[in-house]
């Protein structure tokens, strides 16, 4: 009995064929931007908006590792 996966919708097909027009390392310098950012704002004293951009790093680098998976496994 082999395993099937699942077709891809349509409209995860057309993101993924956009953002695979994305070089990685566009993610990679939003997330040091996030990341200098979130510092900036923490020596601000505004902690509150430092933790909120701080924790917009981890998803833009999973969006790049995403993206670089994308470009080189391909889609469905």
């Amino acid at each position: 009995m082999a395993l099937t996966t699942p077709n891809e919708g349509q409209m995860t097909k057309e993101i993924e064929e956009k953002t695979a027009k994305l070089p990685s390392t566009t993610y990679l310098a939003v997330a040091v931007t996030a990341m200098v950012a979130s510092a900036t704002l923490k020596c601000l004293c505004r902690d509150k908006d430092a933790l909120f951009i701080g924790q917009w790093v981890a998803p833009f680098l999973l969006f790049g590792i995403y993206n670089k998976i994308v470009k080189t496994e391909g889609h469905d």
